[in-house]
């Protein structure tokens, strides 16, 4: 059996961690007008920030909090399927349709967490890794 409860307990902290702040940039409490790109506009609709320049606009509205938070959300229902399945996600699963879906989101959830490979608590162990997925090899 497999214990992949510290992976999970990393890529949870790493959401909570961009949900504060996500939060902490407005939540959904910020838009970007279409008739006003590069325009920055709270609830009050008053301008928060203008970046017009170099693409910038494009890329911070693509990150605003509130698709941030819908992410977030989206990654913790895969995160709450994995860890109902993670103890089948081993290097040598079994053939059967439980233990293929395992390790499926198991190399999702490394792969999310390899986003954050740079964080002092990443471990290399939790690389992506590709099973075979053949038929066992005879023992010699």
């Amino acid at each position: 059996m497999a214990d992949n409860s510290d992976l999970l307990t990393f890529v949870r902290a790493r959401l909570a961690e961009e949900e504060d702040i996500a939060r902490e940039a407005g939540g959904d409490g910020w838009r970007t007008p279409a008739e006003a790109p590069g325009e920055v506009h709270d609830r009050t609709s008053g301008i928060a920030f203008v970046v017009r320049s170099r693409a910038y606009d494009r890329h911070i509205v693509f990150q605003d909090p509130a698709r941030t938070l819908r992410r977030i959300e989206t990654t913790r229902v895969l995160l709450d399927e994995y860890e109902e399945i993670a103890v089948l996600d081993t290097d040598r699963p079994a053939q059967d349709f439980i233990s293929g879906r395992a390790v499926g989101l198991g190399f999702v959830v490394r792969q999310t967490a390899a986003e954050h490979a740079g964080h002092p608590d990443y471990r290399v162990k939790w690389l992506p890794r590709f099973s075979h997925w053949g038929p066992p090899t005879p023992p010699d």
